[in-house]
């Protein structure tokens, strides 16, 4: 039998991090990938193909520009998916090739085929080579998520589909009924009301993105009823049916009927666990096939971790990058430092959200006293030139102290306009910290210090 300091299983961010670590620590490793491709729903179905479709869309519709040259102005007149389709297939290869470089120039060996355990040390797989087992002194569960089914929807990857066949479609549809206002749900229905498409947008919850800031969350909404997207908040479907022309209706638990030309349905994903046989290494999932752990991603065998989307919220790229790196650490016994309090978060609507340390809501509950400074992007030059009129940047701050608290952002470029915020609330500073600092002008930078004086002159009337 093939003997492994540690075997991964799968190839997403969180599996890629954790073996690298590994690696790098003189470990012999191997990530086991059933998927034909590396780099899991990430790269192949998810985060990568999301994001560069969402590229894609703001480009061919001329969305960015429709503030400087009217909202008539686009790229392309007639956009299809093939047009969408093509720029996400070049990238997606791309990552591919890179995932494959690093973990090739790593000296990591990629097993092909389905793993299960046999027991807590043994990972068979089953491949096209046959079955092999293989023992690993540690075993990295990095299996990620697949989207929720539900026997209320006839998927068909046509017209009644689910995250992960988006790209499937022939063709954008006219009206287009998403269900699940969570992240994926938004920044779908975002894109496609982008490219014109009359989007319903379903919800049971009474607001959408319940973990973000109300405020921030409420000028998404704002944004969204404006690009025509309808909202059915406290909605539930409780059946989804296909029209004799080839349509799709929603039935709603209220009884309201909703009709489009296509459904997404995008409500919660579930662990991908179904082959691993946990029971047979001493280990149980949730009902949403999650794995519990604890704060070193250990699970209830000391040997065995688990990262990424598997083990739940937040299910970010980002984050999983790190639980990946961290578990490695943990097992090999290394420093790492890492504080998930001061993780960012990057919800790619359009606009975009980022933010980062606690919200308002979080805040009250606390009892903490705080101050709120706000910047509009429509009164910083730079947010003029580049024609956003939407966008805004929250501080908030203790009201005694001054530390930096929370940073909430809506507009574009909102995730990378974040990390100064991060920079300054990992090193405890106090929001006069952008009072006092130069920012290049004319940038959307400015925000910080244009935030910061309105929340200061607010502590000044105080």
């Amino acid at each position: 039998m093939q003997c492994f300091d540690m075997i991964v299983l799968g190839s997403g961010p969180a599996g890629q991090r954790a073996a690298i670590q590994a690696a790098k620590s003189g470990k012999r490793v191997a990530v086991v990938e059933k998927q034909e491709c590396v780099g899991g729903v990430c790269i192949n179905t998810g985060t990568i193909p999301s994001k560069t479709m969402r590229e894609a869309v703001l480009h061919l519709s001329g969305y960015r520009y429709q503030g400087t040259y009217g909202v008539s102005y686009r790229v392309k007149e007639k956009i299809t998916m093939a047009d969408i389709a093509f720029r996400v297939q070049h990238v997606i290869k791309t990552e591919i090739d890179v995932t494959l470089a690093q973990l090739s120039r790593n000296n990591i060996e990629m097993l092909s085929g389905v793993a299960s355990f046999v027991d807590p040390h043994t990972i068979h797989v089953d491949g096209t080579l046959g079955g092999i087992d293989y023992h690993a002194e540690i075993v990295v569960i990095a299996t990620g998520t697949k989207p929720a089914e539900s026997p209320k929807v006839p998927f068909n990857n046509r017209n009644v589909i689910n995250s992960d066949q988006v790209l499937h479609m022939a063709e954008i549809p006219r009206t287009f009924i998403v269900v699940g206002g969570g992240v994926i749900g938004v920044e779908y229905a975002c894109m496609f009301a982008t490219l014109g498409v009359r989007v319903i947008l379903v919800e049971k919850r009474p607001r959408l993105l319940e973990f973000a800031d109300s405020e921030i969350v409420e000028a998404l909404s704002y944004h969204l009823r404006d690009s025509r997207v309808t909202m059915r908040l406290n909605e539930e479907v409780s059946s989804v049916e296909e029209t004799a022309d080839g349509g799709v209706v929603a039935n709603l638990e209220s009884n309201k009927k909703i009709a489009g030309d296509a459904l997404l349905y995008a409500v919660g994903r579930q662990g991908n666990i179904d082959d691993l046989n946990l029971s047979a290494a001493g280990l149980e999932a949730d009902a949403r096939g999650r794995i519990r752990v604890d704060a070193d991603y250990r699970t209830t065998q000391p040997h065995i971790f688990a990262v990424g989307d598997v083990i739940g919220f937040p299910s970010l790229a980002s984050v999983s990058m790190e639980q990946g790196r961290i578990a490695a650490a943990r097992a090999y016994h290394l420093d790492v430092h890492s504080n998930p309090a001061t993780y960012p978060y990057g919800i790619y609507t359009i606009p975009e959200i980022s933010f980062i340390g606690k919200n308002e809501e979080q805040l009250t509950e606390e009892d903490v006293p705080y101050e709120v400074g706000v910047a509009y992007y429509r009164e910083i030059a730079r947010g003029q030139i580049r024609g956003d009129t939407t966008g805004r940047l929250k501080l908030i701050f203790h009201r005694e102290t001054r530390e930096l608290l929370g940073v909430h952002i809506i507009g574009e470029g909102a995730s990378e306009l974040l990390h100064i915020g991060q920079a300054v609330m990992i090193l405890k500073g106090k929001v006069d910290y952008f009072v006092d600092t130069v920012f290049n002008y004319p940038t959307l930078a400015e925000c910080y210090k244009a935030a910061a004086f309105n929340g200061i002159n607010k502590l000044a009337r105080i």
